[in-house]
C-alpha cells in the first residue's frame, strides 16, 4: 500500500517528441506512425545507466539512456535511423538541458573554436510523402543512373543496424585485413532488384553486378529522402559548422 501512495506521489514530467519521418514511413497498426514519441526526463536511474561499464564497452550506452526515457509504448528496434536520431536530441535536452557547447573547426579562424547552441532551435529535415512508394510502408523506387536497374530501398532501423554490426564483427573474425562495410549495409538497404525480392539475389547483384558510380547515387538517394535531425548550425548569422555528438554530448565538462 506503501509503495502505491510512493508511485502515485512522484510523477515524472514528460514531453512530446515529434519525429522527423512524421510516422509516415511505419505501418498504420505501429504506435509509430502517430509521428511522435513521450519521453520522460532524466533521473538518477539514467546516470547509472550512462556510466554502465558494460554498456559504454558494448558501445550500448545510448540505446540503453534512450529506451530507458521512453515513456510510450513502442519497439525501439523499429525506429528508423532519422527518428532515433530526434530522441537522441531529445533525450540529451531532458537530461541536461538545452545548452550544448562544444568545438568545431572554423575556416574563417582556422582553428578550434568553441559554440554554444540551444538544441531545441535544431531543425527536422522531415520525410516527404511523395517519396514513398506506398505511405505507411518503409520502401522507395530508384533506378540506377549508370545500369538502369530498378531498385527499390529502405531506410535502415535500430534492428538493421543492430544485424549489420553483427555481420560485420563475424566478417572482421574471418577477413581482418578487409571488411566490406559499405557493401553490406547496401546489401540490408536494397530491398529488390529489377522486382527480384530474394536476398540472395540482392547479395549477389551488390557484390558483383552494382557499379561503383551506381553505389554512390543510390547512396546520395538515400540520404536524400531520408528523414533525420539538421546538425548544422549558424552561431548569430555568421559561419556555418556542423554540431559534433562527441563524448561531451552525454558527459557535460561541468558534470562530476
Amino acid at each position: 500500500m506503501e509503495e502505491q501512495v510512493t508511485e502515485n506521489k512522484f510523477k515524472f514530467p514528460t514531453e512530446v517528441v515529434e519525429l522527423p519521418s512524421k510516422g509516415l514511413i511505419y505501418p498504420k497498426d505501429n504506435p509509430l506512425s502517430s509521428g511522435k514519441v513521450e519521453m520522460k526526463y532524466m533521473t538518477a536511474k539514467e546516470e547509472d545507466i550512462l556510466t554502465n561499464q558494460t554498456y559504454i564497452q558494448k558501445g550500448t550506452v545510448i540505446d540503453k539512456l534512450i529506451e530507458s526515457l521512453i515513456v510510450s509504448k513502442i519497439d525501439y528496434r523499429e525506429l528508423i535511423t532519422g527518428d532515433k536520431n530526434a530522441l537522441l536530441i531529445a533525450s540529451r535536452v531532458l537530461g541536461y538541458g538545452k545548452d550544448y557547447n562544444f568545438k568545431a573547426f572554423s575556416r574563417t579562424t582556422n582553428q578550434l573554436e568553441e559554440f554554444t547552441i540551444d538544441l531545441t532551435i535544431l531543425e527536422d529535415k522531415t520525410l516527404d510523402p511523395k517519396d514513398l512508394k506506398e505511405e505507411g510502408v518503409n520502401e522507395f523506387e530508384f533506378t540506377l543512373p549508370h545500369s538502369k536497374t530498378s531498385l527499390t530501398f529502405k531506410l535502415l532501423t535500430h534492428a538493421d543496424e543492430s544485424a549489420i554490426d553483427r555481420e560485420i564483427e563475424g566478417l572482421r573474425k574471418i577477413k581482418k585485413d578487409q571488411i566490406p562495410e559499405a557493401s553490406t549495409r547496401l546489401k540490408y538497404i536494397i530491398t529488390s532488384v529489377d522486382g527480384d525480392r530474394e536476398k540472395k539475389t540482392i547479395r549477389e547483384f551488390v557484390d558483383n553486378f552494382l557499379l561503383a558510380r551506381d553505389a554512390r547515387s543510390l547512396r546520395e538517394e538515400v540520404r536524400r529522402v531520408s528523414p533525420d535531425v539538421n546538425l548544422k548550425y549558424a552561431e548569430d548569422g555568421g559561419e556555418e559548422v556542423n554540431v559534433p555528438i562527441g563524448i561531451n554530448f552525454f558527459w557535460p565538462d561541468a558534470w562530476v
